[in-house]
C-alpha cells in the first residue's frame, strides 16, 4: 500500500477537509479526492462520509486511521534506522495505564521523555477498563493486578504494595479495628471493575498464603477515583495501593490501620503483542516506564533473581 496515500487520507481525517488538507499538501483537492476514493476501492470499505458540508470519519475510517498511522510511523522510523540521535524516534505512541499510575507517577515525569523524543505523538489512555491491546491498537497497556490476557508477551515491573484505610468520622462512628474479629461490626467499600461479581471480603496474607474473610459492604464502586472519594466520605474501609493513598494519610483525611493484615502487594505488568516487532519508540517508551516505576514499586521476586 502507498505510504503517500495513507499521508494523504490521514491528512483528510485529521482536518476533516479535502480542501484544506490539499491545501496543506500542496495538491490539487481533486488529486486528494481520487487518492482517497482508490484507497476505498482497494480496501473494499467507505473510509468517510462526504455531505456537502462536512467529511466525517466512519468507524471503519477511524480503524483504518489508528493503523495506517502507525504503519507510516513505522516507516519514517525506518528510514531514520541509522540515524543515532534519539530525536530520531518518531511516530504515534498509544498506550494505556491505570489512571492512578498516571496522573501520579508517568505524567508528572512525562515531559523528560518527550523532551527527548519532541517527534513522538503519545496518546494515553487513562481507564479502568481493560482495553484490548491488540484490537484498539495500543501498542503497549500498563496492568496493575493478576493478568487476564493471553498470548502477550509481559514485562514484570514490581510490586504495587497495598494498605487499609478509613476516615476519621468512619472510626469516631465504628471504632478502630485491632483485629480480624473486630472487623464483624465494620464495613467495607468495594472495588469491582465489573458491578455485580463475587461477594466482597477482607484480603488478607498469611503464610499459607492469601485468605478472604467474609464482610458486608455498603458500596461497590467500578472506579478508583470512586472508591477513594467514597472512603473520604466515611462510608467504609477501603483496601487500595499505598501509592495513591499516601498524601490523604499524611493530611489526616485517612488512618491507615490493620497493618498486620493487608492484601498482597498488585504485581504491575508491561504488556505488548509481539517481541521481535517492536518499533524502537516503543521500546524506548517501554525502558523510559520501567526507569520510573523502578523508584515507585517493590521489586518483584523474578526481578530480584536476576539482579
Amino acid at each position: 500500500m502507498d505510504l503517500d496515500a495513507l499521508r494523504i487520507y490521514l491528512l483528510v481525517a485529521e482536518s476533516a477537509s479535502f480542501t484544506r488538507a490539499a491545501e496543506r499538501l500542496g495538491l490539487t483537492r481533486a488529486r486528494v479526492s481520487a487518492v482517497v476514493q482508490q484507497l476505498e476501492a482497494e480496501l473494499g470499505t467507505r473510509l468517510l462520509q462526504r455531505t456537502t458540508r462536512s467529511v466525517r470519519v466512519t468507524p471503519d475510517g477511524q480503524l483504518f486511521a489508528e493503523r495506517a498511522q502507525a504503519l507510516v510511523g513505522d516507516a519514517e522510523e525506518l528510514q531514520a534506522l541509522f540515524q543515532r540521535q534519539p530525536a530520531a524516534l518518531r511516530g504515534r505512541l498509544r498506550v494505556d495505564m491505570p489512571g492512578q499510575l498516571s496522573s501520579q507517577v508517568l505524567i508528572p515525569r512525562l515531559p523528560e521523555f518527550l523532551a527527548a523524543h519532541p517527534q513522538i505523538e503519545l496518546e494515553l489512555s487513562s481507564t479502568d477498563r481493560r482495553v484490548d491491546l491488540v484490537h484498539e491498537g495500543f501498542d503497549c497497556v500498563i496492568r496493575a493486578g493478576a493478568l487476564r490476557e493471553s498470548g502477550l508477551v509481559a514485562r514484570p515491573l514490581g510490586l504495587l504494595p497495598q494498605i487499609n484505610v478509613a476516615s476519621p468520622a468512619y472510626l469516631a462512628a465504628h471504632g478502630m479495628p485491632r483485629s480480624l474479629d473486630d472487623l464483624a461490626r465494620h464495613r467495607l467499600v468495594r472495588y469491582s471493575s465489573t458491578l455485580g461479581g463475587a461477594a466482597p471480603g477482607w484480603e488478607y496474607t498469611t503464610p499459607e498464603g492469601p485468605q478472604m474473610l467474609p464482610m458486608a459492604a455498603v458500596l461497590t464502586v467500578n472506579n478508583t477515583f470512586a472508591y477513594e472519594s467514597a472512603c473520604l466520605a466515611g462510608l467504609g474501609i477501603i483496601q487500595a495501593p499505598a501509592l495513591g493513598l499516601r498524601e490523604w494519610i499524611d493530611s489526616g483525611r485517612l488512618v491507615e490501620l490493620l497493618p498486620q493484615h493487608r492484601a498482597d502487594p498488585l504485581p504491575v505488568t508491561l504488556l505488548y503483542a509481539h517481541r521481535r516487532q517492536v518499533a524502537r519508540r516503543v521500546q524506548a517508551f517501554m525502558d523510559w516506564v520501567a526507569a520510573v516505576m523502578a523508584e515507585v514499586l517493590s521489586p518483584a521476586p523474578d526481578l530480584l533473581s536476576k539482579e
